[in-house]
């Protein structure tokens, strides 16, 4: 059997494990890692001063107690913000974490990590060289390096030219027509995919053309059975420990 492209786990965290704790927080990623997830999965945003800071959305309004755009944010200010309240009263003063808290909670923890990129646009180049920066300071060279994924194609041209050396995903919806050729371009290990109306002919191309496959998000126990046993590399999920406790990944 050939080696694969990367060396995803069965199981990976969406977010941490945003079912449970506050999504893109320490709380969340310790969460995932204490219910036996072997990476996570988290977004990164950059700051109006060049800092990589974990959030999904383009404004701080619904996972803090700020508001406004990211990119138009100052780390300071950011840092002074509540990330944890909004989910629920039990995390009160959970903080916007900075990639470089991150890679030392998840270096201490032993998980893995894949870093989805989120654009900002007309500082594409900028969100990589920063990410690029910190992780060639931060990341051990003996261990599963972080996979670098996202849906903006611009930043993956970016990554493809700068980030040499660090794995790449390309993450869509759906498989788009001219995958391949993408992947290809791009230099991507994996192509990770929406499990709403996956086609699974696509993804044994996909796999059969010798990229991983990673599926978002399945939270449901037989569903992700079923995929991984039909060739799926990984399934990301929202809480990872209720599909490992149900033995996802490891019965066949």
């Amino acid at each position: 059997m050939p080696s694969p492209a990367y060396a995803f786990p069965h199981v990976i965290g969406h977010r941490g494990a945003c079912a449970l704790a506050p999504e893109n927080t320490l709380a969340s990623i310790r969460r995932a890692a204490i219910d036996g997830a072997g990476m996570v999965e988290i977004d990164v945003r950059l700051t109006a001063d060049g800092r990589c800071v974990l959030l999904h959305d383009d404004t701080l309004d619904r996972t803090t107690d700020g508001c406004g755009p990211v990119s138009s944010a100052y780390l300071d200010h950011l840092s002074a913000l509540d990330a944890g309240l909004w989910f629920s009263s039990d995390f009160r003063g959970e903080t916007v974490p900075t990639l470089e808290e991150t890679i030392d909670l998840v270096l201490e923890l032993g998980v893995g990590l894949n870093l989805e990129l989120k654009p900002s646009p007309g500082y594409e180049a900028d969100m990589v060289r920063a990410v690029i920066s910190v992780l060639e300071s931060m990341w051990p060279s003996d261990r599963l390096l972080p996979l670098l994924s996202s849906f903006d194609c611009t930043i993956l041209e970016y990554a493809s030219d700068l980030a040499l050396g660090w794995p790449l995903g390309l993450i869509a919806d759906h498989l788009p027509d001219d995958w391949l050729a993408l992947a290809r371009d791009l230099g991507v290990k994996s192509v990770n995919l929406g499990h709403e109306g996956l086609d699974m002919t696509a993804v044994q191309a996909v796999r059969k053309a010798g990229y991983e496959v990673a599926i978002w998000t399945v939270n449901d126990p037989v569903r992700a059975q079923e995929l991984l046993c039909s060739g799926v590399s990984a399934i990301i999920s929202d809480d990872p420990g209720a599909l490992l406790r149900a033995g996802v990944g490891v019965k066949g």
